[in-house]
């Protein structure tokens, strides 16, 4: 048993000249999961090659999946994904997921760079100081999410908790969003992976699906990049995000 010729030429675009040794010993279920996630889901898809993997990687690390992560990180530098794309994927998931669950990919990623032959640290993408940080952070929120729902969110806010307000403009939005490398309309798109591969996250899922239609994601492109994270999250998951989806746009 094989998986199928157009499943196997996808995944040899990914995985040039690679023998899994899973497709060695479980057979079964390489040929079902490799038709699946390099034909079956794929056959609608408007995305291109460097955006399927560039969000595929920030499901990853949200999933906690290590050896995954690596061996697609691979993968994503085959096919164009840059350096600096993958490294401002890994920084953005610091403020969303945690660097404990962040720190581990940290090295995987310059072990796979390295092995690579790419000298570290890369170019710095930073565009903020520690005097700017704030009013840009709160100008990026602005354009992503809508002044009036950030006006809102600082006027609700109890008082012992405006802090938390202030840090999400100044760390999240003002050390992060602001930065080159990838544009906001892709950050809100790896935003969405971290959060429908983390699951349990659904009033964030409904925030961040309505900043991704503010920034431009419409529905269509949405429902294709939970696709093409179906594999990689499971159904459950998968299912919450649509739903989601369906009830912002409906």
């Amino acid at each position: 048993m094989a998986p199928n010729e157009r499943a196997q030429k996808n995944h040899e675009q990914l995985f040039p000249n690679h023998i899994s040794t899973v497709a060695l010993t479980d057979p079964e279920l390489i040929e079902i999961f490799d038709n699946f996630a390099f034909d079956e889901v794929l056959r609608d898809s408007k995305l291109t090659i460097t955006t399927r993997l560039i969000l595929q990687l920030a499901a990853i690390i949200a999933s906690q999946a290590v050896r995954e992560y690596k061996a697609m990180m691979g993968a994503a530098l085959n096919v164009g994904v840059t350096p600096v794309e993958v490294k401002e994927v890994l920084y953005q998931a610091v403020p969303y997921l945690g660097i404990a669950k962040t720190y581990d990919f940290i090295q995987a990623t310059n072990d796979v760079l390295t092995e690579r032959g790419i000298t570290l640290p890369l170019p710095g993408q930073s565009t903020t100081t520690p005097e700017t940080r704030m009013e840009k952070g709160l100008a990026a929120q602005k354009q992503i999410i809508g002044e009036d729902v950030v006006e809102r969110l600082y006027a609700s806010s109890p008082q012992d908790q405006m802090h938390i307000q202030r840090l999400l403009s100044a760390h999240c939005f003002g050390d992060h969003y602001t930065r080159t490398g990838l544009d906001i309309a892709m950050r809100e798109l790896v935003t969405l992976s971290f959060l429908a591969a983390l699951g349990g996250c659904e009033s964030q899922v409904k925030g961040h699906i309505m900043a991704n239609l503010h920034v431009g994601n419409d529905r269509a492109i949405l429902i294709d990049v939970v696709t093409q994270l179906l594999p990689f999250i499971g159904y459950p998951r998968t299912l919450n995000v649509l739903r989601a989806i369906s009830e912002a746009t409906a």
